[in-house]
């Protein structure tokens, strides 16, 4: 593993961005406009105090967005400081990393389809996990080396998943896998053709975030030799 947590909270950054970010005191505030967590959290940036958490709170509430903070390693006080205001912990989740060489393989030249920008058909698969056009809006921000790889099995279209490079790491996002062809290895298949589009952009590395909870997840990146290079989670307060 030759990446660092810090250079892979950048990477996630760049290659999964919000709409816009906003600097309030301490904090810096995303506008994640209703893609998810990652993009309308609010990190601490800077020496910061108790009081000065109603700040990041407000920017939220003026955003319509939850009363969410995302916890990295070296927010310890922050996290106990939330929890005694009533912020629960939300999604844990994994970094994970391996050097792209020891993920590539030689595939079938329709196993996993780089393009860009995606396919009606990819979508719909995307759809069908629930990553809608919220979702699709942050990969069009993106900026850098990107692709859609579009999985097939036995001649169908059958998964999709976007991937972007920064600083020399390629990050995977967004693996969808079609309900009827699950268990069937196509989740392997489809990394496989992550690290090949990375190796042939130049990235030393593949990395994703997955959920400590998904254990079919953990055990698909386990199985391909894929190791931990950080944590986060979430607090979050509810009302």
């Amino acid at each position: 593993m030759t990446v660092s947590n810090t250079a892979l909270f950048d990477t996630c950054e760049a290659t999964w961005p919000a709409a816009s970010y906003t600097r309030i005191g301490p904090w810096l505030v995303r506008d994640g406009q209703g893609a998810g967590k990652r993009v309308s959290s609010v990190t601490a940036k800077g020496e910061w105090s108790p009081a000065d958490i109603s700040q990041a709170e407000q920017a939220c509430r003026d955003l319509g967005q939850d009363l969410l903070f995302q916890i990295r390693p070296e927010d310890a006080k922050l996290d106990t400081v939330l929890a005694d205001m009533g912020y629960d912990v939300i999604d844990p989740v994994d970094f994970l990393v391996a050097p792209v060489g020891t993920l590539t393989a030689d595939l079938h030249r329709l196993a996993a389809i780089p393009c860009w920008p995606p396919l009606a058909v990819q979508t719909e698969i995307w759809a069908e996990g629930g990553i809608g056009p919220a979702r699709l809006a942050v990969m069009d921000r993106v900026q850098g080396p990107k692709t859609a790889l579009l999985g097939r099995h036995n001649d169908h279209p059958v998964a999709t998943a976007f991937v972007a490079i920064h600083n020399g790491t390629a990050m995977l996002h967004a693996l969808e896998v079609s309900k009827d062809a699950r268990r069937m290895g196509i989740g392997k298949t489809m990394m496989q053709g992550a690290a090949n589009w990375a190796k042939r952009h130049h990235a030393r590395d593949l990395a994703v975030l997955v959920v400590k909870a998904n254990k079919p997840a953990q055990t698909l990146y386990a199985g391909l030799g894929m190791t931990s290079a950080g944590a986060y989670h979430y607090r979050i307060k509810k009302g």
